[in-house]
């Protein structure tokens, strides 16, 4: 990165065919596409309460539910880059939907917690084939403002995490937890708009088929450092979007549709976040929009602990803004590091490093609720985005 400002560039692509959408309409499809599988995604936190209502499923076994979403839908994520960066078929991402609204609605037609603990996995790993490839040809058709771009992907993708919980009560409190199926039908007809509107990549528009360690390791110092970064702030993101439901309803007295209502501000706050992140990025440089992301999202956060009421929520919206508008500028940062595998970078940036903050942290914080609780768990995690800052200044300038 020769410099602050052009390190969140996103390199050229190969050039498509003209059966492709031009270019903002290619971003709309997988955009569309990336908001549907991430309202799935947010799904299981909606789910964890009434788990414990009608099977009672205890802190613990939340945790490793938890767990099990992150690692088929996250860690698993540069598996899937990997193969789609092999094969190029648009099954990879058309598809996701389909299936991840298939099996994550099914949860409330599960007996017991091994059937949960399936059907989580399969959503899981619908989700994680959707996002490597997609993230690299949702901005393969466009030439300039590609960060901008990259950050309505993004942004896309966080908005249907955020209303993801607002969505899955509304279908429950409707049609009852015995119904959840019913919250299928969007991810059904996502899949269906993606299948007839995205066709393959031509062949000429293929990049290389293996992964070139070489290349890798010639920018493995400032990769580990961004990936680590991601890991830090997805420490706290993915814990508290687990558990912020089940902690506003058991210790602080919230309604269900109350404490969804909160999860979907922080994260709705966290998609508007990335979008400005982006947008910021390309005039400031990313490395100044991790540096204040982290400091600046942990008094927010322990304001909403020390208080009640609308100050609470709203200090929690605020934290989710400050904090997850870093999302895009990262991976954007390391796609230029490695601009011939993209898909492959993109799943470690994207899904790999949070998929391990949640596979270690969230059954950790599980436990650890089980003898404390999760107000205390959640608040010392506020650590985290303050390690962040101290390693953001050795990125490079």
């Amino acid at each position: 990165m020769a410099s602050e400002r052009t390190s969140v560039a996103v390199p050229a692509s190969p050039p498509l065919s003209k059966a492709w959408p031009a270019g903002y309409g290619l971003l709309a499809i997988y955009s569309a596409g990336h908001f549907t599988v991430d309202v799935y995604s947010a799904a299981l936190g909606v789910f964890q309460p009434l788990f414990a209502q009608h099977l009672g499923l205890s802190f613990t076994q939340a945790g490793i539910l938890g767990g099990a979403m992150v690692f088929a839908g996250s860690v698993m994520q540069p598996f899937y880059g990997y193969l789609s960066d092999r094969f190029h078929s648009r099954l990879f991402s058309a598809l996701a939907p389909l299936l991840a609204g298939v099996f994550i609605s099914s949860l409330g037609l599960a007996p017991n917690f091994g059937w949960i603990l399936a059907l989580v996995l399969l959503g899981a790993s619908a989700v994680a084939s959707f996002h490597p490839q997609s993230s690299v040809r949702a901005t393969s058709g466009i030439r300039d403002g590609r960060g901008k771009a990259m950050a309505f992907f993004i942004s896309a993708g966080q908005l249907g995490y955020a209303l993801g919980p607002v969505y899955f009560a509304a279908v429950l409190t409707q049609f009852g937890y015995a119904q959840s199926w019913v919250a299928a039908i969007p991810g059904v007809l996502a899949s269906l708009w993606m299948l007839a509107k995205v066709p393959e990549l031509p062949v000429e528009a293929r990049g290389r088929t293996r992964i070139d360690w070489q290349a890798l390791r010639a920018v493995w110092q400032p990769l580990a450092i961004l990936y680590s970064l991601v890991f830090l702030r997805s420490v706290l993101q993915i814990t508290f979007t687990q558990f912020l439901p089940l902690y506003l309803t058991k210790e602080r007295a919230f309604s269900y549709p109350a404490a969804s209502l909160a999860l979907t501000m922080y994260s709705a706050m966290g998609a508007f976040g990335g979008f400005a992140g982006g947008h910021i990025a390309d005039r400031w440089g990313g490395r100044n929009v991790i540096l204040y992301s982290m400091v600046g999202a942990v008094p927010f956060l322990l304001l909403f602990f020390q208080t009640s009421g609308p100050l609470a929520i709203a200090a929690l919206a605020a934290a989710g803004l400050i904090l997850l508008s870093t999302n895009p500028v990262n991976i954007v940062m390391a796609q230029n590091l490695a601009p011939g595998q993209s898909g492959t970078i993109s799943a470690l940036m994207m899904g790999f490093a949070w998929g391990m903050a949640g596979i270690i942290f969230i059954p950790l914080a599980g436990w650890l609720a089980d003898r404390y609780s999760l107000g205390v768990v959640l608040q010392t995690l506020t650590l985290f985005p303050v390690l962040g800052f101290l390693l953001a200044f050795r990125l490079p300038k």
